[in-house]
């Protein structure tokens, strides 16, 4: 199977997903830990069933020093020994919001709860906009039929540190 569309290898696509990637750039100066982000976006695209993202944060949280025992539970985090509570809370929030539309009323004032306990303002703010965003990445790259497998930690770096063009 090959992709339906390369989004790098049209100019308009690419300026978008510069400006898309920039974005991450900044969840990446927050607090919220680089376990906790990694395993979030892990976590919305097993359930979205993107494999470019799977692979993709499954390998760059391995780069980062992730342990495979963690990456291998993280679709069963609930029944697993190896999450910390913070870190629960955050796959929590990740599973109700990217299922919001088959589980009404969305995030429960439990989950929230939960968040609010282990995490301040601004890593709550980090997190909310990390799950919107791995949620839209997945259904961009499950639209254009975007292909897991072939992702190297880092081979996008000179794609996001480059200024994209108005």
């Amino acid at each position: 199977m090959t992709a339906r569309f390369n989004m790098l290898d049209n100019a308009f696509a690419a300026k978008l997903g510069k400006r898309f990637a920039g974005l991450n750039l900044m969840l990446e100066q927050s607090t919220l830990p680089k376990a906790t982000r990694e395993l979030v976006m892990l976590r919305a695209s097993q359930i979205n069933g993107c494999a470019f993202c799977v692979d993709m944060h499954t390998k760059d949280a391995q780069a980062a020093g992730e342990t495979s025992v963690r990456l291998h539970l993280a679709a069963v985090w609930r029944e697993a020994t190896v999450f910390t509570d913070a870190e629960r809370a955050a796959l929590a929030l990740s599973e109700e919001a990217t299922r919001i539309a088959d589980a009404a009323p969305g995030v429960s004032d439990e989950t929230w709860a939960q968040v609010r306990k282990h995490y301040d303002d601004d890593q709550i703010a980090a997190l909310v906009c990390l799950i919107g965003l791995i949620n839209a990445a997945n259904r961009m790259n499950i639209i254009a039929g975007t292909q897991g497998g072939s992702y190297q930690p880092g081979m996008f770096a000179d794609f996001v540190t480059t200024p994209a063009a108005s």
